[in-house]
């Protein structure tokens, strides 16, 4: 039991282990996947909207030319399929789970595409819904993606700790908001990556602003932003500011997010693009 809850620091830990060093957790995946790059797009607080850079940062690779998915690891605020309006139930056969596939070919898993109603709520411990993501990773089919997201769940709990330990990420996004007490907040989350040996490449700052449609003035709801200055103050790269955008969210609204002509995650695209 000590083991499953093993944050990787040994040299802090009380608890009498057998290994000697950090313990492997990693599930494999679906024998038929095939994935090059795991992103994961976390916060240490819910709200900012993790979810929406999540699914413009996989249209925007899309769009490259590259194969893109999306696992949900939200699992009790699932809005992915919502935006990319995907209604229907996934499928599977004795290999394991096919994703569904959005209108210009997103591959998404998403615990809303296992019910039929999708307002019945997951009324499930931490322990149930760190399974079920992994399972996420280890049961469906993957079959080619040059970049999986995953969306994570706030904070610094039992899911992000799971998908740090159990899938093989090769780096993080971190998203956040212009408020101060996000910026602290999102501290805390680059802490835990560092712990973790899990590569930061970045933060991007939702809600930036909303840009006057008359003037094009840039006017900033929340105040001053503080997303490039701890980027700075971490040595991490600052990849660029998302506004408020009515047409975004109707677009995200109706399930069209992938119609979205979105200049505000290049620096992200290109960043991710190195990684290939």
């Amino acid at each position: 039991m000590a083991e499953e809850n093993c944050s990787y620091d040994c040299s802090s830990c009380e608890q009498k282990c057998d290994h000697e060093g950090a313990p492997d957790f990693s599930v494999p995946a679906n024998p038929l996947s095939n994935v090059r790059k795991v992103i994961g797009v976390v916060s240490g607080k819910g709200g900012v909207g993790k979810s929406l850079v999540t699914a413009l940062l996989a249209c925007a690779m899309q769009r490259k030319g590259l194969q893109c998915g999306i696992l949900d690891a939200d699992v009790t605020g699932p809005s992915i399929p919502r935006m990319f309006g995907i209604d229907s139930l996934v499928t599977s056969n004795a290999s394991g789970i096919i994703p569904a596939h959005s209108k210009r070919g997103i591959d998404v898993m998403s615990v809303n595409l296992l019910v039929e109603d999708k307002s019945t709520p997951v009324i499930w411990r931490g322990p149930a819904i760190a399974s079920v993501v992994k399972q996420f990773w280890s049961d469906v089919i993957w079959s080619y993606e040059d970049f999986l997201f995953v969306d994570m769940p706030p904070g610094t709990g039992d899911v992000p700790l799971t998908v740090f330990q159990s899938l093989p990420v090769d780096g993080i996004v971190i998203v956040t908001s212009p408020q101060e007490l996000v910026s602290m907040i999102v501290e805390k989350a680059m802490r835990m990556a560092k712990e973790m040996n899990i590569p930061i490449l970045g933060i991007i700052e939702n809600m930036s602003y909303v840009q006057c449609p008359e003037c094009g003035k840039k006017i900033k709801l929340f105040g001053e932003g503080h997303a490039e200055e701890t980027a700075k103050r971490y040595g991490i790269d600052f990849l660029g500011e998302i506004p408020l955008s009515p047409e975004l969210a109707r677009l995200c609204d109706a399930g069209n997010i992938e119609y979205f002509s979105d200049p505000f995650t290049d620096k992200a695209a290109a960043k991710l693009e190195s990684l290939k």
